[in-house]
Parts: structure tokens; sequence; C-alpha cells
């Protein structure tokens, strides 16, 4: 039987947040109203910290005085820029996708986990989740100590997702200082930079490809560029 496609979209650009926050929340009132079509869309942002709905103010010190959003999302603080691959999912839960069940949401981060370690494993990364901590986790080699490489923050609208999962390849990891990331004191942040592989963001997408249908069910379409708005909502 042959797999139903999904819509992959990329940005080549670095987006504002304020833009993509409209857009995402437009496409996911546009799912539920109208049935568009579900979809990821990949993109990095320029520097900026945002807050999800438990970020607490002591938590963000923000030395270099970057824009600082209220996201809406679940969480606390986090920060994106360039170097970062993000990957914002707008998908209808109210139907199962792969094996994860419909009106799920529990499953559905754990699907977001599971994409993104079997991402990692293409490039000899090994992926963890912990009990308590939010995101995907590494052991940094030289240091033996835990370390996170890709956040995840899901807000869902009527059963309609949005953000999504941010992975690091090469941002500037000294801009995490800005924040304590996701509330979380007692582990760093990492990069496959910092791990000492060189790869671009080509090939993280493509591992993000190949890796959706297993978990998700769908086969994602070939990336079609993101249709932006000259300015923000």
């Amino acid at each position: 039987m042959t797999k139903e496609h999904i819509l992959w979209e990329i940005s080549k650009k670095t987006v504002p947040y304020p833009q993509a926050l409209s857009r995402m929340e437009q496409i996911a009132r546009d799912i539920r109203a109208t049935g568009a079509p579900e979809r990821v869309w990949l993109l990095e942002h320029p520097p900026l910290y945002t807050a999800g709905t438990s970020a607490r103010t002591e938590d963000l010190f923000n030395p270099a005085g970057y824009p600082t959003y209220p996201a809406g999302r679940g969480g606390q603080w986090t920060y994106h820029g360039p170097g970062q691959r993000i990957a914002y999912a707008m998908l209808d839960l109210q139907r199962s996708h792969g094996d994860v069940p419909a009106r799920d949401l529990r499953a559905y981060v754990q699907a977001l986990e599971r994409w993104i370690i079997a991402a990692l494993a293409r490039f000899g990364i090994k992926g963890e989740v912990r009990e308590g901590r939010v995101g995907v986790w590494v052991q940094d080699p030289a240091s033996g100590m835990e370390e996170k490489i890709a956040a995840i923050g899901v807000r869902v609208s009527r059963w309609v997702s949005w953000h999504g999962i941010a992975i690091n390849l090469a941002p500037r990891l000294e801009d995490f200082d800005g924040i304590v990331p996701c509330g979380i004191r007692e582990f760093g942040v990492t990069s496959f930079r910092r791990l000492g592989l060189d790869t671009d963001m080509a090939a993280l997408d493509q591992a993000l490809v190949e890796c959706w249908p297993s978990v998700f069910g769908s086969q994602p379409s070939a990336l079609q560029p993101a249709e932006l708005s000259l300015t923000p909502a």
C-alpha cells in the first residue's frame, strides 16, 4: 500500500520568530477548519530566546540583549539561533500517525523523541531520553557528562500540533549561557560540532526526512520553499 504523503517545507533564510509564530498558528487553524495539508517546516531563527508557559524570569540573563518572545508552547526558556535546525510539525492529532495513536499527546512527544534519536544515530550519535528531563541527551566523550543536543516544545490547538523540535548542529553554544535551558541547571548543552562531527545542515535534513516514515507513517514530499509574508503579523 502506498504511504500517505505529508508536505515538507524549508526556509533558506533565517525567519524572525514572530513571523514563524504567526505562520504556524494560521496553518494550524487552516488544518482544523479547511483540511489544509499537514506539514513539517524546516528553518533557522536569528539569535533569540523564547519563553514557554513555565518560564521563570530568574532563568533569563541575556547578556547579549537578544530579543525575547513568549512562545505559548510548553516548557521554559529556549535559545534559537543560526546553526540550529528547527523542525516545526503541524499535524492533525485527531487521527493516528504511524504508531502514534489519535489524541495521545504523550505518545506524540515520545514519537518526536524517537524521530530525533533515529536521525542522530545516522551520524553515530547515541541520543537518549531521561525521565523528568525534556529533550534528547548525549554523553560527552571527553567529560562523561550528559548534555542536551535537542529540545522539544509542543503546543496543541484543537488537536492540531504546532512548534516542534530544535537540534543543535553548530550554533554558538555560548548563547545558551544567557538562560537556564529548559530550567535545568545541572547539565550543559552540546552540538554536532562540539562532538567533533563536521556535518552540514543538508545532511541533517536528509536524515530527518529518511527517519520520518518509520515513526509517523507518512512519506515526506520533496522539500518545498515555505511561503512567507513580507511582514510578520
